[in-house]
C-alpha cells in the first residue's frame, strides 16, 4: 500500500470559490457583502421580486440570513457569491453565483441569480453573465459551465437560450419550494468549445444595446 504521505495535499487554492471583482462597461460584480444588505433588500422590493414563487430571491426581512448563509458557503469553498452594482447609478441591483463548484473537473454553475425589476431588458443581465462566463472559461480554463432554472420560469429559460446554451435535461421533482411545491430543474450548459461563440453572441448583444 503506497503510504499516504505520497500524495501530499493539493496547495491550488479554490478556483471558482476565490472572491473576485468583474468589472463591465454596465455593471460590477463585487464579492457580497454585510455592508450590501441595505441595498439588496432596495433592490428585491423593487418589484418585489421576492414574490416570485419561480425565483431564489430572498425577502427583505430574510436577506442578512441569505447574505451570511452565502458568505458562509465562500468561507467553505462551496460558493462564489457576488453583489450586482449599476456602474451609471451605483445601485445595487441584484445577487449572483457561482455554485455547484467542482473544481477538480473544472465545471461550476452560474445560479442563484435575481435582479431587480428596474433593470431588465437594459442589458445588465447579458453583461453579468459576460464578466462571469468569460472569468469561468478565460481565466480558469472551464470545461463546461452550468445554468439551471424552474420549468416555470419561462423568462429566465429564453434568456438562457440566447445565451447560446444547450438544454442537457430537465430534473423532475428536483427541488422542494418553500411553498411546498414541487421544482422540475431545467439544466443547461455551455462547454469550452462552445464559449467563442457564445462569446460573440453576448458582445453582439451588447453592443446592440
Amino acid at each position: 500500500m503506497t503510504p499516504a504521505a505520497a500524495f501530499p495535499a493539493d496547495p491550488t487554492p479554490p478556483r471558482f470559490a476565490t472572491p473576485v471583482t468583474l468589472t463591465g462597461r454596465l455593471v460590477e460584480l463585487v464579492p457580497l457583502h454585510r455592508d450590501h444588505h441595505d441595498g439588496l433588500v432596495a433592490a428585491t422590493r423593487d418589484g418585489d421580486v421576492s414574490r416570485l414563487w419561480f425565483t431564489s430571491a430572498p425577502s427583505p426581512e430574510g436577506m442578512a440570513a441569505e447574505i451570511d448563509r452565502r458568505t458562509e458557503e465562500r468561507d467553505a469553498g462551496r460558493m462564489n457569491p457576488f453583489t450586482v452594482v449599476s456602474r451609471a447609478t451605483g445601485e445595487i441591483a441584484g445577487m449572483t453565483t457561482f455554485c455547484h463548484l467542482d473544481d477538480p473537473n473544472r465545471r461550476a454553475e452560474v445560479g442563484y441569480t435575481w435582479l431587480r425589476a428596474g433593470v431588465r431588458r437594459t442589458g445588465v443581465n447579458t453583461e453579468a453573465k459576460r464578466l462571469l462566463l468569460g472569468h469561468a472559461f478565460d481565466t480558469l480554463d472551464a470545461i463546461a459551465v452550468e445554468l439551471r432554472t424552474h420549468w416555470h420560469n419561462r423568462a429566465s429559460r429564453a434568456a438562457i437560450e440566447r445565451l447560446g446554451a444547450r438544454q442537457d435535461g430537465v430534473l423532475r421533482s428536483h427541488q422542494i419550494m418553500p411553498d411546498g411545491s414541487l421544482r422540475d430543474t431545467v439544466v443547461y450548459s455551455i462547454v469550452a468549445a462552445e464559449w467563442p461563440a457564445v462569446r460573440n453572441g453576448l458582445e453582439a448583444a451588447l453592443a446592440r444595446g
